[in-house]
């Protein structure tokens, strides 16, 4: 629970919960029990597409629970440094954040789903430091992305004094490969059409060899091979890379 939570004035509560990675059997049991509990289930989605964290936890949604689709209005469309996606994507979140304020305002307990763990590169934390100090809040964690892919995997990522670094593929390329030489393990997050930058930054840095590519982890249409070996310089959002520091690995 947040700590300023507690002199909110609203009956409403605001619960962050982490679906996990994409199995709905990852999530945790206080997540399902929360969904049952729910009046407004908030979720995140690309306009015209399916919410992926709403898929996860489908089976968990009560009857007659009140749904709140929240489209973004951006994705890929617009560089992501740029002033429109940020103007875009501000703007947003604030009407995000207003629409769930007004359920609160109401009594209703809200549930917003978030993949993997809602404050670990989730859009959830957006509407977090918008409303948790003025609502009774609680953040449910998930299992991530980047801990169910290497458990998918069976790949031993780090161990003893090992050094993992996670990394966003959308950072500048030479930063990239700078960062992933001073790591002993990496996780890459957000490839997507980033995969050529990835790749060379992984090579500049010596380390393109062993890195693993995981596509759609734990889901049932999951994939697995050497980054080396994916062609192409695009792929699904959801997918990482994972570059092993631990040496006595299979």
């Amino acid at each position: 629970m947040s700590a300023n939570s507690m002199n909110g004035t609203a009956t409403g509560r605001l619960t962050g919960v982490g679906t996990g990675p994409g199995d709905p059997e990852l999530m945790t049991l206080k997540a399902v029990r929360a969904l049952a509990a729910a009046d407004v289930v908030a979720h995140f989605a690309k306009r015209g597409s399916p919410s992926n964290a709403r898929a996860i936890a489908q089976a968990h949604l009560r009857p007659g629970v009140i749904e709140l689709p929240l489209l973004y209005p951006v994705t890929t469309e617009l560089p992501h440094r740029s002033d429109a996606y940020k103007d875009a994507i501000t703007g947003f979140y604030e009407e995000a954040a207003a629409a769930v304020a007004a359920h609160l305002d109401a009594g209703r307990s809200v549930c917003v789903l978030s993949e993997g763990d809602p404050l670990f590169y989730g859009s959830y934390m957006h509407l977090h430091v918008r409303l948790a100090t003025r609502y009774a809040t609680e953040v449910i964690p998930g299992v991530t992305a980047m801990s169910g892919c290497w458990s998918a995997v069976g790949l031993p990522l780090a161990q003893g004094e090992d050094v993992l670094m996670v990394l966003p593929g959308t950072m500048d390329e030479a930063e990239l490969a700078r960062r992933l030489a001073d790591a002993d393990a990496a996780v890459i997050m957000k490839v997507g059409r980033n995969l050529g930058r990835i790749r060379r930054a992984l090579a500049k840095a010596g380390r393109l060899e062993g890195a693993i590519y995981v596509e759609r982890g734990t889901m049932d249409a999951s994939r697995t091979l050497p980054l080396s070996e994916v062609d192409g310089d695009a792929t699904p959002y959801l997918s990482l890379v994972l570059t092993p520091g631990w040496s006595a690995r299979p």
